[in-house]
């Protein structure tokens, strides 16, 4: 039997979903970003940890809210 689904788990997906598309635009701007600004190439480096944070938090609460409603389906 299929639940309602949870405003707050939608909402949090949404947020993932929006968190992953910014990091892989600022992954692949970061060269030009930092060419335009004249910027050493450590804060292309930046952005790419930047990114690679943001991939591995979304990859996280994506996990958490799968296993959540995994759980809910009990």
């Amino acid at each position: 039997m299929p639940h309602a689904p949870d405003p707050a788990r939608a909402r949090q997906g949404r947020v993932v979903a929006v968190v992953i598309a910014l990091a892989g635009l600022l992954a692949i701007a970061a060269p030009v970003l930092v060419s335009l600004a004249g910027l050493p190439a450590r804060y292309e480096m930046l952005c790419y940890f930047a990114s690679l944070a943001a991939f591995f938090w979304a990859l996280v609460v994506a996990v958490r809210l799968w296993r959540a409603r995994a759980q809910d389906e009990r």
